[in-house]
């Protein structure tokens, strides 16, 4: 272990029991130990437990006192910064980078100014466009560490500092710098992207692949290790986009060209060559596989697993193209490289005497070497073998060793490779630079990291100097910007000893170094090795850097910063003086491609620039010319390789000393490429020799751990006193907190913005703040269990006192009742024994009685028997015989009563039940009675209440009744004015009904007749409807069966369909999006190359500037295209004379061919009517004769007038041809008096013949119109004409025959003649009998007119009877539902319907004031228009009297127009059309029209468009909307950062487009319009491509209004959903890293709440309700911003460690509740925004959810449907505890999550494309407002519009 970091904090305070510390471990560097008891200063060791369970004793040095590290907090471990730890030492550091890497797969990480980067050895997807995205624009401290947050560090710097930046990536092989530097400049590139079209991003990206191919190849520790060095420099402009880029390479290894160590390749290119070989452009190079050739198959294998040559060898001739190198050139490069494969491969012999040898003239490599390098094959072939020696006198050839021509073609090969090597990198140079002046730049540095091998040679000697060099700088600014830091914050410097390699550099390149010494050994004619050492032995051995190896005189030791190296000196010599012999490179230079030749004559590079390599070259000399004089002006060549080296070394470190550095440190995790796997031994001696552990030494040297005093307060407030938190001022606050905790004032210092603190005070604090939440806790645990054993005893207690209440009870109740059984028993006993007694009493009363009786009876019989024994026998009989009947009496009488006791019992007993009854039921009702008591008195009072709510209610229902009285009147008055209406009506229903009696007596006639029709119908209809029974029948059997499969694939169909339509809108508006773009781009390249005032060509219309436009679609005769194409040939000029008259003729024409077109479909569905009529009735002779001769009529005038009409068009075409013949003729101006007079003759002819077909279209049309009518007459009109007309022979009786028989002969005559002169009579006789029937039909039309528009007045009564009656019950039915409301509601509900009705009152008086003040417009115009006509009859009569001749020749008839109110159009001059857009479009502001109709512009300019269509005028439709459209786009451009503007003219667009769809005349989008509306249409344009060109317009508008709206609130997302504490108190601060210095952010405080974004979404809501935009693109538009909310909040959410907590899924709850609340109180629910969040909320429910048992992993995979599993195995990765008594996500519980969500096919994008954009639909939405109501108001200035 390195002595510089084996230093300890002293054990202070954590000297007790528990405390954690690190030990070393030869295994794993270091392991964590546990104090099982406390520590006393001068005990000789500790007792420490392991993480095994194993005990361990630790002893220690008493006289040095040295404890083991510390460890820190186990909320500080996995911190994004190394210096965010309080104890800074090297366990902490491999530990914190381990658990990064193995547990969170987190391969970057902070530390300080540099950036530690891991190699994973596996495709990690955090590269792609959407991360660049999400870093770029963000502070360095706010996002997780990452390669693209250094590159945005560096740019933003180069941009707010304007200093040039470097990135410096430095690393071992294989640690993965080449990949690192590639992303930094592909973020560069993504970033700054190239403001012009030379791509030069691209090509700066395209020159990787080339550098990879020719500079890097497979070893031992990595499969595509750069074996050069490279200094990137990327310019940028003014405005910080690229703009060139320039190379420099260092130290190319071109000792690899020929040699290879096992498990090593050569260079990639000629591989990917080899694997090309098979080609047909490469067969000349007569290449074979890689295993055929000596420089490529030394390694052993020559392939790399999963990775294809052929595939990176077309990459690279990509490169190269996209590069502009020409395809001859590369051909030349490739025969080059191909030579070297030869050149390794040919064959040399020895000769017998050693010292000579040979290459046999056939050997095929030797040819192909020469053949592909046009060199000659002897010349080659000779001096391959031999060599050239000068001296003073004479020059000789001399023929060497075997070896040494080994070595000098080993020489030569890697000669030409280093030279072509140069002119790739100087050719790509010339690609990347350019002729702007750069503003600045930003290098990236890609260089070799500290190299130690068992042998090292010249090669690991230069690339460890390099690194001393880079770890001096590195040191000097880590020192400067500390330094920096402390000075800003005021607080007092002390000089940090950090560790300085300037002696061990001086040592290298001082005076007599190492280099100067090796210079001056090469300069020694016989100069060796040994020798050079030697010298450094005597040189150096006192330098503490420099030590001789003890068991080697060859070797020798320099001590760098990170460790020991050995280096053989064998090659050094040979190595620095880089010599090739000077014959063979004169070879080269006669070469006869151009491209070869010029590899060699550069100055530069006449001195070879290559080693030869192996034993033995040490025997080789310096080539020497003949004549010396010529080269000794070249003084490049003597350099050495190590003066080259470290002057370009100077230079670069010249370079990075002059711009602001950012460094990366590559560390390789382990020697196998095992992806994940960590090996701490070698980690630990990277991060020693790359100056991370240098970096951390230094900050805890000072005061690494800082804080503001917002952050320090909110975290630590808990150990604030209560009587200070009364201060306000924070800073005092933590002043007192700080003094009374910290005793030792060295401990802590106060900045002026920031706390320092030193190593391990921040772990105190965490101690200190931990032990008052545990006293906390513990006090909030012990109130809580006390509270709730309290509970529990209370609810004991009250449980069992009514335990015992009902017990006692009970009892008292069973005692009670036992007394009262017991009582009645006692009371049934003594009656019953009282009965028995008196029963046994009254047993001896009578016995003795009876004795008595009988004994008395016994003495006075005795006595007087003897008197009268005769007498009173009666007396004896009579007794005896009562004793009889009273004895039977008696037993009667004992069973009644035995009777009645059993019966009484009986009553008694139930009774006595009765009575318990009774009396358990009136213990209850008393109790029940106390509560009844006080509820009939709340019941009381309510009803009180409610009485006087109910007299309020009655008092305004009085007041209700009295309105609703006094409307009533108001309605019974217009009902009345209605029914007296009614009354007119039903008068005329009388008259009506008169006329339908009189044609009923005629119906009655045909009844019968209609009768047996009806007979014959209904046996028809019963057969009809058994066949349609079978056919249902059938149907619903086939249906049955279809049905399910059929409602399947409709399904199926409709959800494709509606996927398909979604993608295709989208791609759809994607193009448009990339249109306008491209569009915007075009305009401002033309911008930057004609800077001022520009100018269209003067022969440039402006109809041709907007050629993109599509022309307007007429309805044009196809005959009369022909004519105008002609005309178009001949030219515009020549025929523009005529062209009015072309125009007029063709508006005549077309008018005729409508109404032909009309009349014959009129007809046509006439025809078809009486044919399907012809089918169901009777036909009948007398009506179908008629019929038929009033079809065939009005077909013979048909055909007439289509003849006619053909006769026109033709006259007309012969009248163009004639015209265009003349135009050619004469080229001349002006034509001949005489044709001008003939063509005007015609026209008016032609005028007239018109006119005359016009009336008799008239005439025809009014026949067809009356078909119905007559066809309803029937047989009672006839009798009724012939009874009233008085024409000549109408009495006559005129047969239905002889009628049609007439009629035929006037067909037959009138096709023979066509002439209706020749009739004859009976031709007559039919056409008097037509006309009869004509004007009786006529008649019965005006009839039948007067009696429907009788009929339509009728029922306009009834629908505003019905219209009041519906307001009646609206009203009815809020009264009804005011009366349920409370007294306040019904107040603001009364004051809402009356503001309602006075704004519909103002509204209505207001249309009428507008139409007064339009009428009085109108009639002063016409007083205006009648003036000017009077003027001009008398002109013309003064006129006509002057000159009669020429009035007759040139005079124009005016046609008088009848006045009309305004028709919803506008009418301006061709000249003041671009004064119209500049005041409407250009220069309008959208406060100029508030208080006005929304959209009035875009009515404005339908109605401009109107009467240009009115007109004819196509030029002017066109020339209108073509400016209209460029004005607009010119009107976004200029305000494309206004929201205002823009929503302004996204829906003055639409309200265009919805115009140009709402009159286009098509029944799809006039079923909601007005008879008004519809009066509004177009009529001779079909503008439905320009629809679509509006529609697009539209698109572009809605994307630059979701751009202004998203570059609002995306600085606000961020902050306001995830920083801001919403919920006061919940989050707190973790200790943060140096990545959070002020430097390295903004000025400015740039937090925001969630106020701000609720603030800003009202006043987009505001500004679009405003300006009247579509209530459904307001809905898409909040849709798109809360997707745009959700995919950056969640996309930061996956990129920042330190917000993945509990708190924070609370927070963004809590804000996303907010939200939806918004969207609910703005009606905006159903826009599906809420829908867009689903993966927030679910992300924010993962935070807070339980993450341990199987069952919580299963509830998560549940939960998060709308999370993809990368994204939730991020989230859970990321989750940081704030406290100490969270608990971290286990890596088996994210596995097991993995595990369960394998199954998912989810994308394997982690973030999401917040730049995405749901296609926007445009519905159709007509308007209400007719063209002739709109006003336009006097601030837009356009006077000169003229209503027509």
């Amino acid at each position: 272990m390195d002595p510089r970091y084996s230093k300890s904090p002293v054990l202070n305070w954590n000297t007790q029991q528990y405390t954690r510390v690190w030990i070393p471990d030869p295994d794993e560097v270091w392991r964590s130990a546990e104090l099982t008891q406390d520590y006393r200063e001068g005990e000789k060791s500790l007792q420490l437990k392991l993480e095994d369970e194993t005990i361990r004793e630790y002893p220690i040095d008493v006289q040095s006192n040295q404890l083991p590290f510390l460890r820190n907090p186990d909320i500080l471990v996995g911190e994004n910064d190394l210096t965010a730890l309080s104890y800074l030492h090297e366990p902490a550091v491999l530990h914190n980078l381990k658990v990064r890497f193995l547990e969170s797969n987190h391969i970057y990480t902070y530390c300080g100014i540099v950036l530690v980067a891991i190699n994973p050895y596996e495709q990690l997807p955090i590269y792609g466009q959407d991360v660049i995205y999400a870093y770029s624009g963000q502070n360095m401290g706010d996002m997780d560490p990452h390669i693209f947050a250094v590159a945005e560090e560096a740019y933003k710097q180069m941009a707010r500092d304007e200093k040039n930046q470097s990135i410096i990536v430095s690393g071992e092989s294989g640690a993965g710098k080449t990949v690192s530097a590639k992303y930094a400049m592909r973020y560069f590139a993504t970033v700054g992207g190239s403001a012009s079209e030379t791509n030069i991003e691209e090509k700066v990206l395209a020159s990787s692949p080339i550098m990879e191919a020719i500079g890097n190849a497979k070893t031992t520790r990595n499969d595509n290790s750069s074996r050069f060095g490279k200094y990137i420099q990327i310019g940028f402009d003014k405005r910080y986009h690229i703009i060139g880029a320039n190379m420099r390479t260092y130290l190319l290894e071109k000792s690899r060209v020929v040699f290879q160590a096992d498990g090593e390749r050569n260079y990639h290119i000629f591989y990917q060559l080899c694997a090309a070989a098979s080609l047909p452009e490469f067969k000349e190079l007569a290449l074979t596989c890689a295993e055929d050739f000596f420089y490529t198959s030394q390694g052993g294998d020559t392939s790399i697993e999963g990775i294809s040559d052929a595939e990176d060898f077309e990459k690279t001739r990509q490169a190269f193209t996209l590069l502009g190198v020409r395809e001859s050139h590369q051909i030349t490069i490739f025969k080059i490289i191909a030579s070297i494969l030869h050149l390794g491969s040919v064959e040399i012999q020895a000769e017998r005497d050693g010292d000579s040898c040979s290459i046999s003239p056939q050997d095929q490599h030797l040819s192909n070497f020469c053949c592909l390098l046009g060199v000659e094959h002897s010349q080659m072939e000779h001096w391959l073998c031999h060599r050239k020696l000068v001296t003073t006198s004479e020059t000789y050839v001399k023929t060497m060793s075997l070896q040494q021509v080994v070595n000098a073609r080993n020489a030569l090969a890697k000669h030409i490779y280093a030279q072509l090597f140069s002119w790739i990198v100087d050719h790509i140079n010339k690609a990347l630079h350019t002729s702007l002046k750069q503003h600045s730049f930003i290098g990236v540095l890609d260089i070799y990291g500290f190299e130690t091998f068992e042998i090292n040679s010249f090669e690991q000697f230069c690339i460890n100097f390099a690194n001393e060099k880079l770890q001096q700088q590195f040191n000097s600014h880590v020192f400067k910007l500390e330094q920096e830091e402390y000075m800003k914050e005021q607080i007092p410097w002390t000089l940090i000893d950090f560790y300085d390699n300037q002696p061990c550099i001086d040592l290298i390149e001082a005076k007599l170094g190492i280099l100067d010494l090796l210079d001056e050994e090469c300069k020694v004619p016989k100069g060796t090795d040994q020798n050079w050492v030697q010298k450094l032995y005597d040189r150096h051995s006192s330098s503490q850097h420099f030590q001789k190896p003890r068991m080697s005189s060859m070797s020798f030791i320099v001590i760098h910063f990170a460790d020991k190296v050995e280096y053989l000196s064998d090659g050094f010599l040979e190595k620095n003086r880089d010599t090739v012999y000077e014959e063979q490179i004169n070879i080269l230079k006669a070469s006869k491609f151009p491209l070869v030749s010029d590899l060699f004559h550069d100055d530069k590079d006449a001195t070879p620039a290559t080693t030869p390599a192996g034993k033995g070259s040490s025997s080789k000399i310096n080539v020497r010319s003949a004549k010396p004089l010529l080269k000794a002006s070249n003084k490049e060549h003597k350099k050495t390789v190590g003066l080259q080296f470290r002057n370009s070394l100077n230079r670069l470190m010249e370079t990075l000393n002059a711009t602001t550095p950012h460094y990366v440190r590559c560390i390789k995790p382990n020697d196998d490429k095992l992806p994940f796997h960590f090996d701490p031994k070698r980690a630990v001696q990277q991060l020693r020799a790359c100056g991370v552990l240098e970096t951390i030494r230094i900050s805890a040297a000072g005061y690494p751990s800082r804080w503001t005093y917002h952050d320090f307060f909110n975290r630590y407030r808990v150990l604030v006193k209560k009587r200070d938190l009364s201060n306000t001022d924070k800073k005092a606050i933590c002043k007192s907190v700080l003094e009374s905790l910290i005793k030792d004032p060295d401990k802590f210092q106060f900045g002026r913005t920031k706390i320092f603190f030193r190593a391990g005070q921040v772990a105190y604090l965490e101690k200190l703040r931990a032990d008052k939440f545990r006293a906390a806790t513990i006090m909030i645990q012990k109130t809580v269990r006390g509270w709730l054993q309290k509970v529990k005893y209370q609810r004991l207690k009250k449980a069992t006192m009514t335990l015992q209440r009902y017990c006692r009870g009970y009892l008292a109740r069973r005692l009670a009742e036992h007394l009262r059984r017991t009582r009645a028993a006692v009371v049934f006993q003594k009656q019953y024994r009282m009965l028995r007694a008196q029963r046994a009493y009254q047993r001896v009363h009578r016995a003795a009685v009876i004795i008595q009786a009988f004994a008395r009876a016994m003495f006075v019989r005795r006595i007087y028997r003897q008197v009268l024994m005769e007498h009173k026998a009666t007396i004896i009989q009579k007794h005896a015989r009562g004793w009889m009947a009273r004895r039977c009496f008696w037993r009667l009488r004992d069973a009644a009563i035995v009777i009645q006791c059993a019966f009484r019992r009986l009553k008694a007993k139930q009774e006595l039940k009765a009575l318990k009854i009774e009396a358990r039921s009136a213990e209850h009702l008393k109790r029940l009675n106390v509560g009844m008591e006080n509820k009939v008195v709340q019941l009381q009072r309510k009803i009180d209440d409610q009485n006087k709510e109910h007299k309020t209610l009655l008092e305004q229902l009085s007041a209700v009744t009295i309105t609703h009285a006094t409307e009533m009147e108001k309605l019974e008055r217009e009902l009345a004015h209605y029914q007296q209406l009614q009354k007119e009506v039903q008068s005329l229903h009388t008259e009506l009904q008169r006329a339908h009696s009189e044609r009923e007596v005629l119906e009655d006639a045909h009844s019968k007749e209609k009768d047996e029709l009806r007979k014959r119908v209904t046996d028809l209809e019963q057969e009809n409807a058994l066949l349609k029974d079978e056919k249902e029948q059938l149907n619903n059997q086939i249906l049955c069966q279809l049905k399910d499969e059929f409602a399947q694939n409709s399904m199926k169909e409709n959800l494709l369909m509606k996927k398909e339509l979604e993608e295709e809108r989208s791609r759809y508006q994607n193009l448009v999006k990339e249109y306008s773009r491209l569009e915007q781009r075009y305009d401002n390249l033309r911008d930057e190359q004609t800077p001022g005032h520009r100018r269209n060509p003067s022969n440039q219309s402006s109809l041709e500037s907007d050629s993109n436009y599509p022309s307007i679609s007429t309805s044009e005769v196809g005959d009369t295209e022909d004519t105008l194409q002609q005309v178009e040939e001949i030219g515009v000029d020549k025929a523009a004379m005529d062209m009015t008259v072309f125009l007029k003729l063709q508006k005549r024409v077309r008018e005729l061919e409508q109404e032909r077109k009309k009349l014959q479909v009129q007809l046509e569905k006439r025809e078809q009517q009486e044919s399907k009529k012809g089918q169901m009735e009777q036909p009948r002779n007398d009506i179908e004769l008629d019929q038929d001769s009033d079809l065939a009529y009005n077909s013979l005038k048909r055909q007439e007038l289509e003849s006619e009409n053909k006769k026109l068009k033709n006259d007309l075409n012969e009248l163009r041809k004639a015209v265009a013949d003349q135009a050619t003729q004469n080229n001349s101006p002006h034509s001949s008096p005489d044709s001008y007079s003939l063509l005007l003759n015609q026209l008016k002819l032609a005028n007239e013949e018109l006119e005359v077909r016009k009336e008799e279209v008239l005439i025809l049309r009014t026949q067809i119109m009356n078909a119905d009518q007559r066809r309803l007459a029937g047989k009672s009109t006839e009798p009724n004409i012939n009874a009233r007309t008085s024409w000549p022979n109408s009495e006559k009786h005129v047969d239905q025959e002889d009628a049609i028989e007439a009629y035929h002969g006037v067909c037959q005559t009138n096709s023979q003649t066509e002439d209706w002169g020749y009739l004859n009579e009976d031709g007559e006789l039919g056409l008097a009998y037509q006309g009869l029937k004509q004007v009786a039909r006529l008649l019965e039309a005006q009839l039948q007119a007067q009696s429907l528009e009788h009929e339509e007045e009728v029922e306009s009564l009834k629908a505003q009877v019905e219209a009041l009656k519906e307001e009646l019950d609206k009203q009815q039915q809020t009264f009804c539902q005011t009366l349920l409301l409370s007294p306040e509601a019904q107040v603001e509900f009364g004051v809402q319907q009356e503001i309602s009705w006075l704004t519909n009152e103002n509204l209505d008086l207001k249309e009428l004031v507008e139409k007064l003040e339009k009428n009085e417009r109108k009639l002063k115009k016409q007083l205006k228009i009648y003036m000017k006509k009077v003027q001009d009859l008398e002109a013309a009569q003064a006129l006509a009297q002057s000159d009669t001749r020429r009035h007759e020749l040139t005079r124009q008839v005016t046609v008088q127009r009848k006045e009309k109110d305004f028709q919803g159009m506008l009418e301006y001059h061709k000249e003041d059309e671009a004064l119209l857009i500049r005041n409407l479009v250009k220069d309008l502001k959208p406060q100029m029209l508030s208080g006005t109709v929304p959209c009035l512009p875009a009515y404005i300019l339908y109605m401009c468009i109107r009467h240009a269509d009115y007109t004819n005028d196509d030029l002017k439709v066109h020339s209108l909307l073509t400016s209209t459209i460029s004005g607009i786009k010119k009107v976004l451009k200029k305000h494309n950062d206004d929201f205002e503007m823009t929503t302004f003219w996204l829906s003055n667009t639409c309200r265009l487009l919805h115009c140009l769809k709402q009159y286009s005349g098509d029944e799809g989008f006039m079923t909601q319009n007005t008879a008004k509306q519809n009066e509004h249409c177009l009529k001779n344009f079909d503008l439905t491509e320009y629809r679509q060109v509006l529609s697009d317009l539209s698109i572009q508008i809605y994307q630059q209004l979701i751009k202004i709206a998203e570059g609002l609130l995306q600085p606000m997302i961020v902050s306001a959903m995830l920083e801001n504490e919403s919920i006061q108190g919940l989050s707190g601060v973790k200790p943060m890293g140096y990545r959070k210095r002020s430097s390295s952010m903004v000025d400015g405080d740039n937090s925001y709440c969630l106020e701000a974004i609720i603030h800003q979404m009202n006043s987009f809501h505001m500004v679009m309700c405003e300006q009247g935009l579509d209530p459904e693109i307001i809905l898409q538009v909040f849709k798109q911003l809360f997707y745009m909310i959700n995919a950056v909040t969640l996309n930061n959410l996956l990129l920042r460690k330190d917000i993945c907590s509990w708190s924070t899924g609370m927070q963004l709850r809590y804000n996303i509740s907010q939200l939806e609340e918004w969207l609910r109180g703005r009606n905006l629910h159903q826009s599906g925004a809420v829908q867009t969040m689903e993966p927030l909320i679910q992300a924010a429910q993962l935070l807070q959810l339980k993450k341990k048992t199987h069952e919580d992993a299963e509830a998560i995979c549940s939960l998060c449907t709308s999370l993809s599993t990368q994204q939730i195995v991020k989230i859970l990765t990321l989750y940081t505890p704030l406290n100490e008594f969270e608990e971290r996500v286990t890596v088996s519980f994210i596995r097991t999550i993995q595990a369960q969500l394998q199954e998912r096919n989810d994308p394997q994008q982690l973030l999401l494309d917040f730049k995405h954009m749901f296609p926007v639909l445009f519905p159709f939405n007509p308007s209400s407002l007719t063209m002739d109501s709109i006003h336009i108001p006097s601030c837009l200035k356009l006077e000169f519009l003229n209503e027509v």
